[in-house]
């Protein structure tokens, strides 16, 4: 479905990404671990566009994803859930949500999508006509997600889910990005820093450090690896 080859990415000419490659197999959550300041949100940037490649190619399906606009990187399927959320604090829920149907894709099935999203996260139903910046920290995750749903997307991309969360609401959201690959069929790209959980949930992972791809493999066998005991999860 996606496909990274040998990309390079700078911040005024200063390197954040080396030859990275990667791959999004559809009906897969894919994740990209590593430590804060690896080069992951970057990642994200690259693939919506907002970055551009310094080298190396970006396909998402049969279709170069690199010189093209943001907004036809959603309309092609593709939606983005940034880190921190990103939400505007003084719409309401319901407003938060309408912004996120604007392809005419989404738009024509904007009902039918919010009906199937009041099912998903039923707390955004009871608080459709609330400000988005008095909700919690998980529910404001919640909407961001839900949000991103709205575009009717073939992959949704997100950034750091767990960041702001408290401990006892993480389980919760990834139970739910679970939920959304397993029942709704989303295909889903997981940028964390979040190791253990993330790589509990995934079925492929990279890890990246200091803009490099330094491991790979099936989430279940890199979570035995020494690196990750030693690196990541403290063992």
């Amino acid at each position: 479905m996606l496909r990274a080859e040998h990309i390079k990415v700078s911040y005024d000419e200063v390197p954040a990404l080396h030859e990275v490659s990667f791959k999004v197999e559809a009906g897969q959550i894919v994740s990209i671990v590593g430590a804060n300041g690896a080069g992951k949100s970057t990642i994200l940037k690259t693939l919506s566009c907002l970055l551009r490649l310094d080298a190396g190619s970006i396909s998402f399906g049969n279709q170069p994803l690199d010189q093209i606009p943001p907004h036809q990187v959603v309309e092609m399927g593709i939606a983005h859930v940034p880190e921190g959320r990103r939400l505007f604090a003084r719409l309401t829920v319901m407003q938060n949500l309408t912004l996120g149907a604007y392809t005419k894709k989404s738009t024509e099935h904007r009902e039918s999508t919010l009906k199937n999203i009041f099912q998903l996260f039923p707390v955004l139903e009871s608080r459709k006509t609330q400000r988005a910046g008095t909700l919690s920290g998980g529910e404001q995750q919640m909407l961001a997600i839900a949000r991103g749903l709205m575009s009717k997307p073939k992959l949704l991309m997100l950034d750091e889910p767990s960041m702001g969360i408290m401990p006892k609401l993480i389980t919760e959201i990834f139970e739910m990005i679970q939920r959304l690959n397993q029942k709704e069929g989303l295909t889903i790209l997981l940028v964390e820093q979040n190791v253990q959980e993330a790589l509990e949930i995934a079925h492929y992972a990279y890890v990246l450090q200091t803009g490099r791809i330094v491991m790979e493999g099936k989430s279940s066998d890199l979570l035995q690896t020494d690196m990750i005991k030693k690196a990541y999860l403290g063992l």
